[in-house]
């Protein structure tokens, strides 16, 4: 598979308690970019955050409810990440969703750079 090197990068901003038909959001959205054929999606955990609501979460060891911040990532053809918004409405009520343009230097093993 070949990325243009005009891509774009899909960053959906999530908490880790955020579920979709009983499995894990996050779980979901990646399932859902490789039945779409996206070109790849990586899950970070980051361990402090907060959104809309400024509620703080935070991987402290004192907390109860850690709902620690998660970011899906996916960088894909315009084309490819448009078609796959809409499935991502769908399944997300209530996140952050970005785009912005990125530009493709490698992608894939033993390729020329750009």
């Amino acid at each position: 598979m070949q990325l243009p090197e005009e891509s774009v990068l899909l960053r959906i901003f999530i908490g880790e308690d955020d579920r979709a038909d009983g499995q894990p959001l996050y779980e979901a959205i990646v399932v859902k970019a490789r039945e779409m054929h996206m070109a790849g999606a990586t899950v970070l955990r980051g361990p402090l955050g907060f959104g809309r609501s400024s509620r703080l979460h935070t991987a402290k060891i004192l907390r109860l409810s850690q709902d620690l911040p998660i970011v899906v990532e996916i960088v894909d053809a315009p084309d490819k990440i448009n078609a796959f918004i809409p499935a991502l409405l769908g399944m997300t009520p209530s996140c952050l969703i970005t785009t912005e343009k990125v530009r493709v230097i490698r992608y894939g093993e033993g390729e020329e750079t750009r």
